[in-house]
């Protein structure tokens, strides 16, 4: 019975012992990979695959996970670079990046610091990037200094298995003999500004005088045609009356135009004698012995 007994603890022992080997091996080879994360497996020291997120299945004890690498997008600290521009400025860039490991193999096994490599190429970027454009270049084009930037970085993290999302130049600082130089250049052009407005508010005062000239003068010139064409019109009403009453037309507007004249020289005062020529004293007598006539009629109807 105590033999019996023995064997029967010993069966005991060892499922109990296979039943925890079993959970071990299960526990060894299943693998729960976060969404935020990719495990790199290794096999015997080489690596053998990426575990994406999610659950996983791996050889027990002959498999294992070398690394955990985040896969989020994220910053790297601000660097403050210094870049000489074109015009021989000594200037200090103030750069953010911003990047995602897309092939967490090559990040790992390919390089050693993928943060600090990518830092020092964006340095040696920043600086050939800055040295091709002049001052006033660099501070009024940030937005196309960061495409140019993050085209070439892309281009050199590329081989590390590491995307760039975003580069940011947030700040450009001068020494305090730039700025100086600055603010005079900028007070240069602040009155360089006023005196072409000064000047272009002249020019257009000029242009408004001389279009209200050119106003008036058109006026004018209407106003001479206007007059010229009433006395064409006029004439034209007298060669009617010339044409349809014959020489005593004629007559009667010679006479008014000889007795206006005489008006005219009689109400000067610098006239002291005035000579009528017959052909007016005849009409003037003529007029003269109507009058009479008309008086003498009036006078008997009393």
């Amino acid at each position: 019975m105590d033999a019996v007994e023995a064997t029967s603890y010993t069966l005991s022992i060892i499922s109990v012992l296979f039943l925890l080997l079993a959970m071990l091996i299960v526990y060894k080879g299943i693998q729960v990979v976060p969404q935020r994360q990719v495990f790199l497996i290794e096999r015997f020291g080489k690596y053998q695959q990426t575990l994406q997120a999610g659950l996983n299945l791996i050889i027990p004890f002959l498999d294992r996970v070398a690394s955990k690498v985040d896969i989020l997008e994220r910053q790297l600290d601000p660097q403050k670079i210094s870049v000489i521009t074109k015009d021989n400025v000594e200037i200090y860039l103030q750069t953010i990046i911003f990047l995602r490991v897309i092939d967490a193999s090559k990040a790992i096994y390919r390089i050693q610091n993928m943060h600090s490599a990518v830092e020092n190429a964006a340095t040696s970027i920043v600086r050939s990037t800055g040295g091709e454009l002049q001052l006033d270049e660099i501070q009024t084009s940030r937005e196309k200094i960061n495409i140019k930037i993050k085209d070439e970085l892309s281009k050199a993290a590329e081989i590390w298995g590491i995307e760039i999302t975003r580069t940011e130049v947030v700040d450009v600082v001068v020494d305090d003999t730039t700025r100086k130089a600055q603010r005079i250049q900028l007070d240069a052009e602040r009155e360089k500004r006023a005196q072409i407005a000064t000047s272009e508010g002249e020019k257009r005062s000029k242009e408004l005088i001389a279009d209200a000239e050119l106003y008036m003068a058109q006026k004018k010139a209407e106003g001479i045609r206007a007059i010229a064409e009433a006395e064409a019109y006029q004439t034209e009403i007298i060669a009617k009356a010339i044409l349809n009453k014959g020489q005593p037309a004629v007559n009667f507007e010679i006479l008014k135009r000889q007795i206006e004249g005489l008006s005219q020289i009689a109400s000067s005062g610098n006239t002291k004698t005035l000579i009528i020529p017959t052909e007016i004293t005849g009409i003037l007598g003529s007029l003269k012995t109507i009058m009479e006539g008309i008086n003498a009629s009036e006078g008997k109807s009393q």
